[in-house]
């Protein structure tokens, strides 16, 4: 992966990329909890910051690598209270969003990559301190099939080429007023299968040629920055409201989304 990455951001060492990708994973702590609180937050918080510090192509699949191992371990710990019918829908629907995406991601170079990411990041801070469109009481269970098609294939598309697919599913959990503590858990399997699913895609259409698995050593500090945010979620999720936590989690978003617009940009004009 480090020479990948040298080939996107020029000659810095492997120690020098090893310390930045250490410095990122305070973002995968802070994302964990806060998603472990609403439902949604390490994509948003890690995208831009993996965006940023590894660039476009590489940050996006280290991403969609990050969500589906915290996705893992979340589904793990919530799994009773999942609804595995809508999961089902859901993510069998990002399959078309996922496909196409993949091909976008094979075409795209990586500044654009990184102008994607921080463009569908600050998109997710509108949405949620929003409030997400109206909340409507059908429930997602009677919402029509048309409607989680339509949310599912944006979701997939949305995280195949930027690793971010809360905005799609916080408007459909709005939408449908599907119930938060149902939504929270049942987002887990669906970020953790599109991650999965968004890998194997850019995969098979050649989009991850220079984005090689990240070396043991970065898996392990992953999945324990998201057990260690697991356990200190968990309490927090019953004194923090998850209103509060979507609103922490775009803000740290929103910076970094920012900076890698503006990355972006600079590489384009470069």
């Amino acid at each position: 992966m480090f020479a990948a990455l040298a080939k996107e951001r020029g000659p810095a060492g492997q120690e020098g990329q090893k310390r930045m990708l250490w410095m990122v994973l305070p973002a995968v702590l802070v994302g964990t909890i806060l998603q472990r609180i609403s439902g949604t937050g390490v994509g948003l918080v890690v995208a831009p910051a993996f965006a940023i510090s590894l660039g476009g192509s590489n940050g996006v699949f280290l991403t969609n690598v990050t969500t589906a191992v915290s996705g893992f371990l979340l589904t793990c710990a919530l799994w009773r209270t999942v609804n595995w019918s809508q999961w089902a829908k859901l993510c069998s629907s990002a399959l078309i969003g996922t496909v196409i995406g993949a091909v976008v991601v094979r075409v795209t170079p990586g500044a654009v990559l990184q102008l994607v990411v921080g463009s569908v990041v600050l998109l997710g801070m509108v949405v949620l301190l929003s409030g997400g469109g109206a909340r409507k009481p059908a429930g997602p269970k009677r919402s029509g099939a048309g409607t989680t098609t339509l949310y599912g294939a944006a979701g997939g598309l949305l995280n195949v080429t930027a690793g971010v697919a809360a905005p799609a599913m916080v408007v459909y959990s709005r939408v449908t007023g599907w119930r938060q503590t149902e939504y929270a858990a049942t987002m887990q399997p669906v970020f953790m299968t599109l991650g999965v699913t968004s890998l194997a895609a850019k995969s098979a259409v050649g989009a991850v040629e220079h984005a090689t698995m990240p070396t043991p050593w970065l898996f392990v500090g992953v999945a324990g920055m998201v057990l260690l945010g697991l356990a200190a979620g968990t309490p927090l999720a019953r004194r923090i409201p998850a209103s509060t936590a979507r609103t922490m989690a775009l803000v740290l978003a929103g910076a970094g989304a920012v900076v890698a617009i503006l990355k972006g940009l600079l590489g384009l004009l470069g």
